[in-house]
């Protein structure tokens, strides 16, 4: 059973970063397409960056040129690199798996084609 448990969020203020990890048991990331979604209040579940099992990376124009996803030489670890954050940045962040786009020939898009989600955590950018 695959299980994404997030750390990393907090507090920071306009203009700073803060790096989120994403650990993952009973897999490894290459072996899904691994995206970090984020749910601000009041507003749907929207996916900022995503890191497909051959390396490839996507990012909402939101955050492009400002947060990077990557991995750890062990394939157990995802991470979100977040500069340059802004308030409009504030919201709970989840890291989740797809591990069927081998038989959908691509990627989920949306967050109901992701199976495996973590607990999420909160990122909170003040002006």
């Amino acid at each position: 059973q695959v299980q994404l448990v997030e750390s990393g969020g907090g507090s920071v203020q306009a203009g700073g970063p803060l790096r989120l990890s994403c650990t993952i048991s009973g897999g490894t990331v290459s072996g899904y397409c691994m995206s970090w979604f984020r749910q601000a209040p009041g507003k749907e579940r929207e996916r900022v960056a995503l890191l497909s099992s051959g390396g490839s990376t996507f990012y909402a124009d939101s955050v492009k040129g400002r947060f990077t996803i990557s991995q750890d030489n062990a394939k157990k670890i995802l991470f979100l690199q977040m500069n340059s954050l802004k308030p409009e940045d504030t919201g709970v962040y989840y890291c989740a798996a797809d591990p069927d786009f081998r038989s959908r020939g691509y990627c989920a898009i949306l967050a109901s084609g992701y199976k495996y989600w973590g607990q999420g955590t909160q990122v909170t950018v003040s002006p």
